[in-house]
């Protein structure tokens, strides 16, 4: 165990003088291990987890997600889902941020990618929102927080790594991401609600002049609403498996770009090299995880860590909260994929462990699509939570006039909402797992 903490140590020291997260989990998990086993089996297994990750089949899922994604993003739809949003919620004082929100919620479930939900809708919403007089620190809190739903509402891809990781079935996770992913989503129309009520100037009076949908916008959200449906009904009819889900919705958005008419070969030709750009970075990541976490596993610490909470007989509760603490801490210095891939293999044995999921859940695997369900959720804070909050920097990586400080200050009411959700899938369970034993 104690090789594992300086392992960790190490890992962090070299984060923070900024050597890329995957080159350092790669190089402090093959030394490691060298150092216990030997360089010749450090070497072997260094090849054999590059070569298995380049050449796996479940993981052929990512990129044709992203691609998936980047394609969409490209053909426009997210233009339409923000116009019919604003039907919906135009009428009401800080109506134009709850569209935002409420697209955004509807672009994540067939994006699969927090970033790129943020970059389009920033593109999309923010104009009309200033046009309006929104204040920034709404319209862009607003934005980079309903970005956040991109890696919890189905199809997601952290959720495609934590069932790779753990073996959890992915058609399962997907399903116990829909209830808290709504909620999310009915959270933060709360929170525009009752910031607007706070600070009457953050929104206009309710806007009445709106643009008129456009033919492609309508045509737009029911491609959306088509997508989503024939993705879920696919894997969930048993028409075909999460891996091949992908394949078949990265080739209908092929089919929507073109029936839209409103993307350019330029469009696709960067929707192609953003998702190659995407893909390396994500398997470089993946690569250097598996090795520190081969590392991390022979030095024992996610057996120490299972008897010391069994040995001091630690509540439940506690168990859970320190676990949340540590990912909030890591999530102001990590980025969420990272930071996943690097705590997943060291807490996720302890769900096996814990009386939580025998007395509770009565299933290990139900524990483990619990406990996945309450990571992303931490994960998504640590998106807009500074000093690195992802969104926020691709929020204004677009909008170069917005500092970094109105940006932090406008997630502010959306990051009490993700806290009042945490707390709620924390305590009740079956919130996160009633529609899988459903299904």
């Amino acid at each position: 165990m104690i090789e594992s903490l300086i392992g960790f140590a190490v890992l962090l020291g070299l984060i923070l003088v900024r050597v890329p997260i995957a080159f350092a989990m790669a190089a402090v998990g093959g030394i490691g291990f060298a150092l216990m086993r030997g360089w010749q089996p450090a070497w072997a297994m260094t090849g054999q987890i590059a070569f298995d990750s380049a050449l796996s089949y479940s993981l052929s899922v990512i990129p044709l997600f992203i691609f998936m994604g980047n394609v969409l993003a490209g053909s426009g739809v997210a233009h339409g889902l923000f116009a019919a949003a604003d039907r919906l919620f135009g009428r009401t004082r800080g109506g134009l941020a709850m569209a935002s929100v409420f697209s955004c919620g509807g672009f994540s479930a067939v994006c699969g990618s927090s970033l790129a939900t943020a970059a389009t809708m920033s593109k999309v919403a923010m104009p009309s929102m200033r046009k309006f007089g929104y204040d920034d620190r709404l319209a862009t809190g607003s934005i980079a927080a309903g970005g956040t739903l991109g890696i919890l509402i189905p199809p997601s891809v952290i959720l495609i790594i934590y069932g790779l990781l753990t073996e959890t079935n992915i058609a399962k996770l997907f399903i116990a991401g829909v209830v808290p992913g709504v909620l999310g989503v009915i959270l933060y129309l709360v929170a525009v609600k009752v910031a607007v009520w706070i600070k009457p100037d953050l929104a206009p009076d309710v806007v009445t002049e709106r643009e008129p949908m456009t033919r492609a916008d309508v045509v737009g959200v029911f491609c959306v609403l088509g997508l989503f449906l024939f993705i879920m009904i696919g894997i969930y009819g048993g028409f075909f498996t999460p891996t091949e889900a992908a394949g078949m919705g990265a080739g209908a958005s092929v089919l929507i770009a073109i029936g839209l008419r409103t993307m350019t070969w330029r469009d696709f030709l960067t929707a192609t090299f953003d998702s190659v750009r995407a893909t390396a970075m994500i398997f470089a990541v993946v690569i250097g995880a598996e090795l520190f976490s081969n590392f991390v596993n022979f030095a024992g610490l996610p057996d120490a860590l299972a008897m010391l909470v069994l040995d001091l007989e630690m509540p439940v509760w506690a168990v859970i909260l320190v676990i949340m603490i540590i990912y909030m801490i890591l999530g102001c210095v990590l980025e969420s994929l990272s930071m996943v891939l690097l705590t997943v293999p060291v807490f996720y044995p302890l769900m096996y462990e814990l009386p939580f999921a025998n007395a509770l859940l009565q299933d290990p695997e139900m524990a483990l699509i619990w406990f996945a369900i309450v990571v992303v959720v931490v994960t998504e804070i640590s998106l807009i939570t500074p000093p690195v909050g992802m969104n926020v920097f691709v929020l204004k990586s677009v909008l170069k006039d917005v500092s970094l400080g109105t940006i932090f200050k406008g997630v502010l009411p959306f990051w009490y909402a993700d806290i009042v959700r945490l707390t709620l899938l924390i305590t009740v369970p079956w919130l996160s797992l009633w529609l899988v034993a459903a299904m």
